[in-house]
């Protein structure tokens, strides 16, 4: 008699704790990085290059007794604004939403440019969140006018 073949990884439901879902597969170390979960004493499930019938690949991070403050959602927003949150508590769903690009981010994204105040004197950084028509986000420094890509934001 064969055994059957298991064809999903099993994994504990979150008592207390939030999911982050539909994270784009590129970007899931990223998220992980700029939230700080990689240093996390929270338990912290993730996946990534998971099927999506939506996106094609995606990734998702669960951690559990961790809930996020708006700043934090707008780090997310930035390099996954595909992103959908899910707030767990006592095992029950109590809110899922997409994540929401803001207009302004202030003070934890660097200016790349070397030249600008924010990296010489002590100028909390502000920038301006733009969108082309590909929804690629970019960053336009309140100070110096110049435009940070995805791929060039330092978050601190």
């Amino acid at each position: 008699m064969e055994n059957p073949v298991q064809t999903e990884l099993k994994v504990s439901a979150l008592e207390n704790g939030t999911v982050i879902d539909h994270i784009p597969s590129r970007k899931l170390f990223t998220a992980i990085k700029i939230l700080k979960l990689d240093t996390s004493s929270n338990p912290v499930y993730f996946g990534t290059n998971m099927n999506s019938k939506k996106y094609g690949s995606k990734g998702i991070i669960k951690i559990s007794d961790r809930f996020f403050g708006r700043e934090e959602i707008n780090k997310i927003a930035l390099v996954a604004p595909t992103a959908t949150l899910i707030e767990i508590k006592n095992y029950k769903v109590v809110s899922k939403y997409s994540v929401e690009t803001p207009e302004e981010v202030q003070s934890f994204v660097k200016c790349f440019n070397p030249k600008c105040i924010t990296n010489y004197q002590a100028v909390p950084t502000k920038f301006k969140v733009l969108s082309d028509e590909s929804g690629t986000i970019k960053l336009r420094c309140h100070y110096c006018e110049k435009t940070t890509t995805q791929d060039t934001m330092v978050f601190q």
